[in-house]
């Protein structure tokens, strides 16, 4: 009965197991996977551990949508059902504590990481997305939440300064590891030194001595994530595609991960309007 569609019972089971996981990881607590999945198996009709593992990604993927927080791990598969999207809805919409939770995480103050070795955290930019933010069927109900999460994650200074600083280490590791340690102590903050109308936050330097121009992101949650950029962020990397360079901190709760993407920020991601600057007119 694997390949058959998902009932509502089964839809709401592991929305349920899904939220009882995530409100663990948003509080700091210790759950285990495997345990979780045994203990919803009998609730559902024979679905094998690949099929759990699909939902458990189109979970993620609708919370994502809605601009909440979604569990590391397992990766967002956007094209779900509408049915999916209701119970997501219906469920949130009966767990007010765990809007508290994903707001007291997007909050609260955190300190640079240490890691054995800061090199080793680059890995490769994300796969560009071949799906749509569209579920399945076209009559999906809005998930509307009181709040986005992910953005308000992203104006945590805290966090954003503990980026920064891991992203200072991570340069000058790797100018020493070239050989190149007068480059490495000329490395600036900028957006402590000149501030953030500069339109980027570091200025390190290629092995040659050219400028690098470095804007950090960094977010708790996972490598899909999106993050949110400025205006003048967006012109100074057209200005100077050539030096500039997004650097995307993901995971930085305890294992954080960094992926990179030069050039223009216009040529390297799929821009959204999130807002508009108004006038009457």
């Amino acid at each position: 009965m694997s390949n058959t569609d998902w009932s509502r019972v089964e839809v709401e089971a592991i929305v349920d197991d899904y939220l009882s996981m995530l409100a663990s990881e948003l509080a700091g607590t210790p759950y285990n996977k495997t345990a979780h999945r045994q203990a919803l198996l009998p609730l559902l009709q024979g679905r094998s551990d690949a099929s759990i593992e699909f939902k458990h990604a189109n979970i993620s993927a609708a919370l994502l949508d809605s601009g909440f927080p979604y569990i590391n791990g397992y990766k967002p598969r956007f094209n779900y059902q509408s049915l999916l999207a209701e119970v997501v809805a219906e469920r949130l919409g009966k767990t007010p504590d765990l809007f508290t939770l994903a707001a007291s995480d997007a909050d609260r103050p955190i300190v640079v990481p240490e890691v054995e070795d800061i090199l080793a955290v680059l890995t490769e930019r994300p796969r560009p997305r071949t799906d749509t933010n569209e579920v399945a069927e076209p009559s999906i109900p809005a998930i509307r939440l009181p709040t986005n999460y992910i953005e308000r994650e992203a104006r945590n200074r805290s966090l954003g300064d503990a980026g920064e600083l891991f992203v200072l280490n991570f340069e000058r590791a790797r100018l020493i590891h070239a050989g190149k340690e007068p480059l490495a102590a000329k490395i600036e903050h900028t957006a402590k030194v000149r501030g953030d109308h500069a339109g980027y936050d570091i200025l390190s330097f290629e092995a040659s001595g050219a400028e690098r121009l470095i804007e950090v992101k960094t977010t708790k949650y996972g490598v899909d994530t999106p993050f949110f950029v400025t205006r003048n962020e967006v012109a100074t990397s057209e200005r100077h595609a050539s030096q500039y360079q997004l650097y995307r901190l993901f995971a930085f709760r305890q294992a954080p991960r960094l992926y990179t993407l030069p050039g223009a920020i216009g040529h390297t991601c799929r821009l959204s309007a999130a807002t508009f600057l108004a006038a009457p007119k």
